[in-house]
């Protein structure tokens, strides 16, 4: 464990808060992280993770129907 897990009321680390918000888009979360997010993380980083998260997602989406696409007309 790292300082930040076993001290609650440091700021969450950027491996907390990206565990954090991949949780949050699959819509589960602990009652102790939730906690910890709202009280002592900064809104900034969950943002741009969030938004980072969201352009990665839609990326592969891109990616995989164009895959599919290529792969259903030969090209």
């Amino acid at each position: 464990m790292t300082s930040n897990e076993t001290n609650p009321k440091s700021d969450p680390s950027l491996w907390q808060v990206t565990k954090s918000v991949f949780a949050a888009f699959l819509g589960v979360q602990s009652s102790s992280n939730y906690q910890r997010d709202f009280n002592y993380g900064k809104p900034s980083q969950y943002i741009i993770i969030g938004l980072i998260g969201v352009a990665l997602f839609v990326l592969t989406i891109v990616a995989v129907v164009k895959l599919v696409l290529a792969l259903a007309t030969g090209k």
